[in-house]
């Protein structure tokens, strides 16, 4: 072959390569992380028992006498926890004991007087006006109700038949 033609032949053949399509180039490939999607731990939450202290069961009797120049009264609680306040038998320890406690302070505060507005009158009323709510929402105790232990005075044990 002689040089024109060879020329012609490798121009042809460039023509040829140039007006072939260019092969597709992949594009460049961007990877982009996948999303992280972050679920909280399931959270179990385990209920801490219940426990419900019942409300103490007992009365306040406050006596008020000014014989000590520091002391002008005194407080002492009565328990009926012990009690059924739907039966009128326990409704009349309750009373008793209020009266036992009432004459106990008073005498503590050095009163031993009786009758309208002295201390263990006051006292006694006081009370009995709050028990008379209580006894008037009380709720019988049901079966399964068992009996705690009697409840212990601050008086001697003797009143409880010396002042019936």
């Amino acid at each position: 072959m002689s040089l024109p033609t060879l020329r012609w032949s490798l121009l042809g053949a460039a023509s040829l390569v140039s007006a072939a399509p260019a092969l597709a180039q992949p594009a460049p490939l961007v990877v982009q992380p996948a999303p992280v999607v972050v679920q909280p731990a399931p959270v179990v939450v385990q209920p801490a028992p219940v426990v419900v202290q019942p409300a103490p069961e007992e009365i306040v009797i406050v006596g008020h006498y000014r014989v000590p120049d520091n002391v002008d009264s005194l407080s002492m609680t009565v328990g009926y926890g012990d009690l059924d306040l739907s039966y009128p038998g326990d409704r009349r320890i309750l009373r008793q004991r209020i009266a036992l406690t009432a004459r106990f302070l008073c005498d503590k505060l050095g009163e031993s007087d009786t009758g309208p507005g002295t201390c263990r009158d006051v006292a006694t009323r006081d009370a009995l006006r709050r028990v008379g709510t209580i006894e008037e929402h009380f709720a019988p105790r049901g079966t399964a109700w068992v009996r705690p232990a009697p409840w212990t005075p601050p008086y001697p044990v003797v009143w409880v038949q010396q002042y019936p």
